[in-house]
């Protein structure tokens, strides 16, 4: 039972948002990434999608993206990314997948998710550049710091072998104000971060490779070329 990753699916499956506007990349990407998707993924293995999933406004709107996704190969787990404005309570989430009899679909929140002894934590995550930020981002900057935390303590609790995040934001960012979320990592054992928000020519400023001890991988879904990417076997 595999772990594999992919993040940005960018849905828009009942909404007037296309991705092809931003460049010939995304067409028809969806028909693309289903085939690529079930022919690398089985359906005992588990796909991580840090955030950017559906263009809706509303968890309401989200049911035919989550249909999509509920539709293709393994269980998955869901994090919230800066375009995620459907997002809502733990609950409320929870409850909306059960009623549509999406039973693959599971959300990280404050929570870990154990998959065997690997423990699987997240948050959206976020970012403070050089030079500087307002005190609306500080305080998003800290709150996301705080959910991280809240993730990897209940991992602890369930005395995983090993832990992997997935985020929405790099975590780190070169020449960023604040150091990000690497400490927190390194605190905790953290073996692997995986990580979206970063596309087209954004890719060549993803912080990739071991840093200080941590594996960094992008997994945006045009930088993987809509195939999801394995991290663990």
């Amino acid at each position: 039972m595999a772990i594999l990753a992919i993040s940005d699916l960018h849905l828009s499956l009942s909404t007037d948002k296309p991705m092809e506007v931003f460049g010939s990349q995304w067409e028809n990407y969806t028909f693309r990434m289903r085939e690529n998707w079930n022919q690398v993924v089985q359906p005992e293995d588990l796909v991580l999608i840090p955030g950017d999933i559906s263009w809706a406004m509303y968890l309401q709107e989200t049911a035919a993206d989550l249909a999509y996704i509920h539709s293709l190969n393994g269980q998955k787990i869901l994090l919230r990314g800066n375009h995620d404005y459907w997002w809502t309570t733990l609950n409320k989430m929870e409850n909306f997948v059960q009623e549509k009899g999406f039973d693959t679909l599971h959300f990280i929140k404050n929570t870990a998710f154990l998959w065997e002894d690997t423990a699987i934590c997240g948050t959206r995550g976020w970012t403070i550049p050089k030079g500087g930020a307002s005190a609306e981002d500080r305080k998003i900057y800290e709150r996301e710091r705080q959910r991280i935390l809240l993730s990897l303590e209940d991992a602890r609790r369930q005395h995983p072998r090993r832990i992997l995040v997935a985020l929405h934001y790099p975590p780190m960012e070169k020449d960023a104000l604040l150091p990000g979320f690497m400490d927190i990592l390194q605190e905790y054992g953290v073996s692997q971060c995986v990580f979206g928000h970063l596309h087209a020519a954004a890719h060549k400023f993803a912080p990739q490779g071991i840093v200080d001890g941590v594996r960094l991988r992008l997994v945006s879904c045009d930088y993987l070329n809509f195939t999801p990417v394995l991290i663990q076997n």
